[in-house]
């Protein structure tokens, strides 16, 4: 493979935004344009549609509008040349987007809008971006002013050429004169988009100085350039039901986004990027790349090994590819070397963005074949869809042994059985999983315990004197000896201690205890029977009588965890945190994300298990959150007894 310098090269566009905006639809009239119509999206998954515009080759990756499936989002976003985010026209909605934005500007990718379905829309263009603009960083720069005929929008003036277009149902829009009612307007607008332009433009602000009307190509020249560098951010509006202004937008795209080969440079000079894998049953494995070198052909070396076959990104039954241009996308088979959010170069794979990273799980359920035959088969095939899906988390719970899986809610686990189901042939069940419980002692306990059998032959002896004590919460099992006269043997005392350690497996209330501190003080030991064996059984047994008589408490683990959601959703989190028992430790502005707010809270963890649908329901589905163990914290009364008994009931299943 060589580096991009070919004339033919394929333009890249990922295009998110949040459920029921009209991504799917806008991007089946940009390929309608010229007469292609892409195949329908999948259910929840990411669709690549490609169709040509104006002589140029065009990618459109189709991204999910569920925030289960952002991590999609992210990978589509690695490799495009630029975002379009599809906004609604209902500014109450604009905190629907807010995500979005969030997400394209983590990949400082440089971004469109396009407010979707203008025709229904009943507010103001500038309520409409003022309400956008609450969520971004960057200044959204209005590009057109809507012509309306009542309340029914029915054209558009473009700002930069002072162009007026009448809107033409399924048709190109026709030229028209600037209303007369709509010229300030208009004006106003222009004076406004070039004074947001000159912030970034020494020779604009001059020109607006000196009172001179500015070139429309040398305007447009610095769009193109404010974009690229991520200064501004550009808004269009238009129709994807009627196809109106998609015609203004996909021109836009076209002179203004970035190149391949800019692309290229941000992904610190990648021959290819795979930004999706999936399995296909009786296919195998497909990875879903994109090249960024003048050609690449089945065989080419791509990560330091051959490509396999390539087939076209789309469809149940692709049809094979001899080889993709510059820029294009494809899937690749028996590629096993290449997986879904990497980098690669010719020999080998190259470091991400230091933005790009897995989304951290949200909710944790066990996960069972419904077959006992079959729980080989589910752990081959979890282990491979987590390689595919980097926000899928597959964990072996030592201490209950039961598999769990960390996904990004109620959505996404749907999807993995479906999988596990039609591609595997494995069966499922689910489960709640809840952060283990530990115990601990309060008081302090003074123990003799002597371990004496006797069998014929040898028999075994060891006295041991101990006191079990609470340790500070946080420090753990210590364990420490003051034998005077050699009452132990010091040969022993390893044994007593290992006894004791095994002590705290499990507890008098059937959990494993912590913060103990044990004292070996005194004891006897037989020349012949005495052995570290014997030792260590007195240590064990000794242990457990004291733990047992040192009034054992149940303890529960509290995580800290940090709540993020659009500021106008923070008076909703402290009623929610509070009825799960949480609490509340402060909030903050989030530093590099416009108009969002970081609450800070402990929660206990039985919380966790319903907290990320409490949280979508008070957050209208755009809460995000992480949480990190912080300690256990006692508990008592009722849910103490009731969790004690069911632990009883589980350990004698055992």
């Amino acid at each position: 493979m060589t580096r991009l310098g070919g004339s033919r090269m394929t333009r890249c566009i990922a295009v998110i935004g949040p459920s029921a905006v009209g991504k799917s639809e806008l991007i089946d009239q940009m390929a309608m344009l010229e007469g292609k119509r892409p195949p329908a999206a999948p259910p929840v998954d990411l669709r690549c549609a490609e169709f040509s515009y104006l002589g140029e080759n065009w990618v459109a990756l189709d991204c999910p509008g569920s925030l289960e499936f952002a991590q999609i989002a992210l990978d589509a976003i690695l490799c495009a040349d630029a975002v379009v985010i599809v906004a609604s026209p209902d500014p109450e909605q604009a905190v629907l987007a807010a995500p979005w934005i969030r997400l394209a500007e983590t990949g400082n990718v440089p971004r469109f809008f396009f407010v979707n379905r203008i025709d229904e829309c009943r507010h103001d263009a500038r309520g409409i971006m003022s309400a956008i603009q609450s969520y971004s960083t960057r200044p959204i720069i209005l590009r057109q002013v809507p012509i309306r005929d009542g309340e029914r929008v029915v054209g558009a003036v473009d700002l930069v050429s002072d162009r007026a277009w009448r809107y033409r149902d399924g048709e190109p829009s026709e030229l028209i004169e600037v209303p007369d009612d709509l010229r300030d307007r208009q004006a106003e607008g222009r004076e406004e988009l070039l004074e947001s332009l000159s912030e970034h433009d020494d020779w604009l602000l001059e020109e607006i100085i000196e009172d001179r009307t500015p070139a429309t190509g040398a305007v447009y020249g610095i769009c193109a350039r404010t974009l690229a560098e991520n200064l501004t951010v550009p808004a269009f509006f238009g129709s994807a039901a009627t196809g109106n202004g998609i015609r203004r937008l996909m021109k836009a795209l076209r002179h203004e986004a970035p190149q391949p080969n800019d692309t290229r440079s941000r992904l610190n000079d990648a021959s290819a990027a795979a930004f999706m894998s999936r399995t296909r049953m009786h296919v195998g494995k497909l990875v879903w790349l994109r090249s960024f070198a003048d050609e690449l052909r089945s065989g080419a070396s791509v990560g330091g090994n051959s490509v396999g076959g390539l087939v076209e990104p789309f469809g149940e039954r692709p049809a094979a590819k001899a080889s993709i241009d510059a820029g294009g996308v494809a899937s690749a088979v028996k590629s096993d070397h290449l997986d879904s959010g990497c980098l690669y170069s010719e020999t080998g794979q190259i470091e991400s963005p230091e933005w790009y990273k897995a989304f951290p799980a949200l909710w944790n359920r066990t996960i069972s074949a419904v077959h006992d035959r079959d729980d080989a088969k589910l752990s081959e095939a979890l282990h491979q869809i987590a390689a595919e899906d980097l926000s899928l988390t597959v964990i072996h719970d030592q201490e209950s042994g039961q598999v769990v899986l960390g996904s990004q809610g109620s959505q996404h686990l749907r999807r993995i059985q479906q999988t596990l189901s039609e591609i595997f042939g494995v069966e499922t069940d689910t489960g709640p999983f809840v952060a283990h419980y530990r115990e601990t002692i309060t008081q302090k306990a003074d123990i003799h315990f002597r371990h004496k059998k006797q069998s014929g032959g040898a028999g075994q002896f060891a006295d041991v004197k101990l006191t079990v004590g609470p340790a500070k919460r946080g420090d753990g099992f210590a364990f420490s000896e003051t034998i005077h006269g050699g009452s132990v043997p010091r040969n022993y005392i390893p044994a007593v201690q290992l006894g004791a350690e095994e002590a705290m497996a499990r507890g008098p209330l059937g959990f494993p205890v912590i913060d103990v501190q044990v004292n070996l003080y005194d004891g006897q030991h037989h020349s012949v029977d005495s052995s570290d064996m014997a030792f260590r059984i007195a240590g064990r047994g000794g242990v457990s009588e004291g733990l047992g008589k040192a009034q054992p408490v149940l303890l529960e683990p509290i995580f800290e965890v940090r709540f993020r959601a659009p500021s106008v959703f923070t008076g909703a989190l402290n009623p929610m945190i509070s009825s799960m028992r949480g609490q509340i430790l402060g909030f903050d502005r989030e530093a590099d994300a416009e108009g969002w707010d970081v609450v800070r809270a402990l929660m206990p963890g039985t919380s966790l298990e319903g907290l990320i649908n409490n949280l979508r329901s008070a957050t209208q589905g755009v809460g995000r959150y992480e949480a990190d163990f912080a300690h256990f914290q006692e508990l008592y009364g009722r849910e103490a007894d009731e969790i004690v008994e069911r632990r009883a009931e589980e350990n004698a299943r055992r």
